[in-house]
């Protein structure tokens, strides 16, 4: 099913794009490759991302936490964990994939490729971290750090300096979500105030469980405002 040689043409161009060339170029297919293209060819015996993705997932841990201890002395241990937390996240992940074009390299069995596999938010954000593990093995950690800070740098200045978007609902349902599906529920509680000036009130559940409150201008800031309150309950 695979044709490494057809596909060499596709990597090489990959190659250009990340600003890293692979001694072994297994190592990026293997990064390339979803569950799902390799439960469609066992018979091959083709192995999927997914350990790379866990190594990954360390090493981007590892160079964030790192260039944030470095450059901001002045940052306690919470403040720290916080401005991470926006960078090594769904969101962030996915929104480099889609500047490198990931989705477009990936090999992806039948029925994620009908359902938009190359697009899905998870699936990116998986093959980013997939990605870094492949550099790390590949390169070492100072290859590995050189693509991070080269794709992600402006990100974590951004978030340490507060002008990145926090997306706490987003936040929220990724930890919520992570090993179960639990049911996330949001709920306006209250109105306070004239109508020209209104601040709502809202609360968040977690399978009939309120777990955070907060208030906005608007339904949606109240919203994001209890998931805020709910992650800060959470890392307590």
């Amino acid at each position: 099913m695979f044709d490494l040689e057809s596909f060499m043409g596709m990597i090489n161009e990959l190659e250009r794009v990340i600003d890293y060339c692979f001694e072994d170029k297994m190592k990026l297919v293997l990064a390339l490759t979803h569950s799902s293209y390799a439960n469609e060819c066992r018979d091959e015996r083709i192995t999927s991302n997914e350990r790379l993705e866990f190594l990954g997932d360390t090493v981007l841990n590892m160079v964030v936490s790192e260039y944030i201890y470095k450059n901001c002395s002045y940052l306690a241990e919470g403040e720290m964990t916080k401005f991470r937390a926006n960078v090594v996240c769904e969101r962030t992940l996915a929104e480099c994939a889609q500047n490198l074009s990931i989705g477009k390299y990936l090999l992806l069995g039948k029925g994620e490729e009908n359902t938009g596999g190359r697009t899905r938010v998870s699936i990116l954000s998986d093959a980013v971290e997939a990605l870094i593990g492949a550099i790390y093995i590949d390169g070492g950690l100072e290859s590995a750090r050189t693509f991070i800070l080269n794709q992600l740098e402006k990100t974590i200045e951004k978030s340490i300096q507060g002008t990145i978007f926090m997306d706490y609902k987003t936040q929220l349902q990724e930890i919520i979500q992570k090993t179960n599906e639990h049911k996330i529920a949001y709920e306006i509680i209250e109105e306070k105030g004239p109508d020209h000036s209104k601040v709502f009130v809202a609360q968040v559940k977690v399978d009939e469980k309120v777990v955070g409150v907060g208030e906005g201008r608007t339904k949606k800031e109240a919203e994001q405002m209890a998931a805020k309150s709910s992650l800060e309950n959470i890392n307590a």
